[in-house]
């Protein structure tokens, strides 16, 4: 999680600052104004789609954090649009859902969480006292292990024979000779040095002030309430929340490459590009492209543009499919992004993060699986005004080889071709 997490107080207040966390996550969706309003009402779809996922897996947080995006994108940012007159009828829609549905689960879903955090919170609590207590009788074994040596080097320092002069005559009573110490006895024994020395100690790792040589106070010290170092906090990162940042992994059917190009073979002969969407599904918070979705499309040796998208989104609608990225060729070129193709992907990106670009290059027999790169490449690319093929610099990297994905072998893609 973020450093606001990790600066959090203690006590009953920790479970509130990892909401409130959450919430701010929740929150972070922009609207750009020079994308389609059409957009971010597919995305508000797939968004739902994938926040039922987590739900039904039983991922809270996930689905917390989908849910309350899909509400502040829809109650609050889609007004930002200066398309927004447009889909007031779809969006008065998606606020009777939110009303009726949407906001009571997500409430149910923030109590189970602040109840899961504070359970969360409380077994650290008690683990940090134990350990606590256990260092404290640790450091206490060890000063008595300090006193046994003492009272060894003591006792073997009084009996040296040696050191008597011959002529002195030294009288011993036999019945009252010094015995060794019972070094056993020790054990049983409180030392005032257990603790530091002074009128005024404190017990180690608590801060409370003892009264010297008190036993009695340092026993009962050793079970108040403990007092901890503010720096040492639970760690709460996961691999499986939205929250750590990182990409999901998106897994590729080993065939997709040959499939795609098969079907777009009689354009490639024709130096024409061929381009489709990639589309699949969400699960145990890893996405899976099960299908390439070719819609109608005009293509140029350098281009390829869709056409009747909504033929798109009504495929995916009914098999309850996401966009996950999408595949073109370059058919005399190598593997890359083009300036065009740095605009289409970043339409898909700013959607979904770890949509992937597939571009085959046939000519050479290479293929490329690329991303824009996320700090700096995607708001580079989102906040260019410029249309068709222009220059952008290339320093610092506008995109990147994606570095989330796993091909799997095992899997065959689907094709649904949209064209016939």
């Amino acid at each position: 999680m973020s450093k606001a997490v990790n600066n959090m107080s203690m006590g009953d207040v920790e479970p509130q600052e990892r909401m409130k966390h959450l919430s701010h996550c929740g929150n972070l969706i922009e609207v750009d104004k020079n994308m389609p309003v059409t957009r971010y009402y597919r995305s508000g779809t797939e968004m739902l789609r994938m926040a039922n996922v987590y739900l039904r897996e039983g991922n809270h947080e996930n689905a917390f954090i989908l849910y309350l995006r899909y509400m502040t994108l829809f109650i609050e940012k889609i007004r930002q649009h200066p398309d927004y007159g447009s889909v007031k009828a779809e969006v008065r829609d998606i606020n009777r859902k939110i009303k009726d549905e949407i906001m009571p689960t997500t409430e149910k879903l923030r109590a189970k969480l602040l109840t899961h955090y504070q359970r969360e919170y409380e077994q650290f609590l008690a683990s940090k006292e134990a350990e606590r207590v256990k260092e404290l009788e640790r450091e206490r074994e060890r000063e008595r292990e300090r006193q046994r040596q003492k009272e060894k080097e003591k006792a073997g320092s009084s009996a040296i024979p040696s050191l008597i002069p011959a002529n002195l005559h030294v009288l011993i009573d036999e019945g009252n000779q010094p015995s060794a110490p019972d070094l056993g006895l020790l054990d049983q024994v409180v030392y005032p040095n257990d603790f530091p020395t002074g009128a005024n100690r404190s017990l180690p790792g608590s801060g409370l002030l003892l009264p010297a040589a008190s036993e009695a106070a340092a026993d009962k010290t050793a079970n108040a309430k403990p007092s901890f170092d503010r720096n040492q906090k639970p760690s709460y990162n996961r691999t499986d929340s939205l929250l750590a940042g990182s990409l999901r992994l998106v897994h590729v059917p080993g065939d997709t490459m040959e499939v795609f190009l098969k079907l777009a073979l009689a354009n490639t002969s024709k130096n024409i590009e061929t381009c489709g969407v990639l589309a699949g599904h969400l699960s145990q918070n890893q996405l899976y492209i099960t299908h390439i979705i070719t819609p109608q499309q005009q293509g140029t040796p350098d281009s390829c543009n869709t056409m009747h998208e909504e033929q798109i989104f009504d495929v995916q609608d009914q098999m309850q499919l996401i966009t996950l990225g999408w595949i073109h060729t370059h058919p005399t070129q190598t593997a890359f992004l083009s300036s065009v193709d740095l605009h289409t992907h970043c339409s898909y990106q700013i959607m979904m993060p770890e949509a992937l670009a597939i571009v085959c290059a046939p000519k050479y027999n290479t293929t490329g699986f690329f991303i824009l790169t996320p700090h700096y490449g995607l708001d580079y690319i989102a906040q260019c005004r410029q249309s068709g093929f222009h220059p952008h610099p290339n320093d610092p990297p506008l995109f990147m080889e994606a570095q989330h994905i796993r091909m799997d072998n095992q899997a065959k893609i689907k094709v649904i071709d949209l064209r016939r």
